[in-house]
């Protein structure tokens, strides 16, 4: 017999209201990607009087897509820099939240819950002060305006939302396996490779997934660590929208600026989703 589909189980309502919250989530995006292809769209029209590919035949400098794709937008360049600092940031990040995240999970000590609560501090202090004290810092060490600096400052907003993932994960994991693992000779790296951390990677999907995108959509800390010498795609996007309106190519820089979150949102959805229920 075939499996009812959730949509066969859903009552009209539960249907509308799942439509409604797509609608509301994704709305904002297609307005965006018609302001990427349009050339003019005056209010009140609701749809551009004039497209960006009737225009560029008349056209002698670049517009719009012809304007994101070619070397004067450094978009490539920005694309490139925002990839390599959000994978660095995300890599450093794990090996740093992965110890710690077994110790706040399975250890009980004094102080445990200040830790947390320090830990926690990223998230509440305003973005401007962190960036400030760090630039003054960095700039006495030398690494303002160099790509160390500016992945050293992406953890700091970054482990928060790494630590609280792998927390969870490991309090939801017993212990039985890996004793059982010791018990058979194991030693503690082959129960950590072989054992804990499989069960752990699905948490560790997720976190990474976490990681990657705060760090690719940081602009204050990225914009006063590096000096204008590097750029990002939301520094770069930010020049684009600092006069209050939205062109074509700015929209366009919008479009690609998603793109890298996209595409590993939809990578490791479907891994998340089959070790998550792998069993039942």
């Amino acid at each position: 017999m075939r499996r009812p589909r959730l949509t066969d189980r859903l009552s009209p309502f539960q249907r509308f209201y799942l439509l409604a919250m797509a609608a509301f989530i994704l709305g904002p995006f297609l307005p965006l990607i018609i302001q990427s292809l349009a050339f003019r769209w005056a209010w009140p029209d609701l749809l551009p009087s004039e497209w960006w590919l009737e225009q560029r035949e008349r056209s002698i400098g670049p517009l719009a897509w012809d304007y994101v794709f070619s070397p004067y937008s450094r978009v490539l360049e920005a694309t490139v820099n925002t990839v390599i600092i959000g994978a660095a940031a995300t890599i450093l990040c794990l090996a740093i939240c992965l110890p710690a995240a077994r110790v706040l999970a399975r250890e009980r000590f004094r102080g445990k819950s200040a830790v947390e609560f320090f830990l926690s501090l990223p998230l509440i202090l305003p973005e401007a002060a962190i960036g400030i004290t760090l630039l003054m810092v960095f700039i006495g060490l030398g690494l303002a305006g160099s790509y160390a600096g500016i992945i050293i400052a992406h953890l700091i907003p970054t482990i928060p939302y790494m630590v609280r993932t792998l927390t969870a994960v490991y309090q939801g994991l017993g212990t039985e396996f890996e004793e059982q693992a010791m018990v058979l000779g194991a030693s503690r790296l082959q129960v950590f490779l072989r054992v804990t951390l499989p069960m752990l990677m699905p948490g560790v999907v997720a976190g990474a997934l976490f990681t990657f995108l705060v760090s690719t959509n940081i602009f204050l800390l990225t914009f006063l660590l590096g000096q204008g010498r590097i750029i990002t795609l939301p520094t770069l996007l930010f020049s684009k929208v600092s006069g209050g309106t939205i062109d074509a190519s700015a929209a366009g820089i919008t479009v690609i600026a998603t793109l890298p979150g996209i595409v590993l949102l939809l990578l490791t959805e479907r891994f998340i989703r089959q070790k998550a229920f792998d069993g039942y």
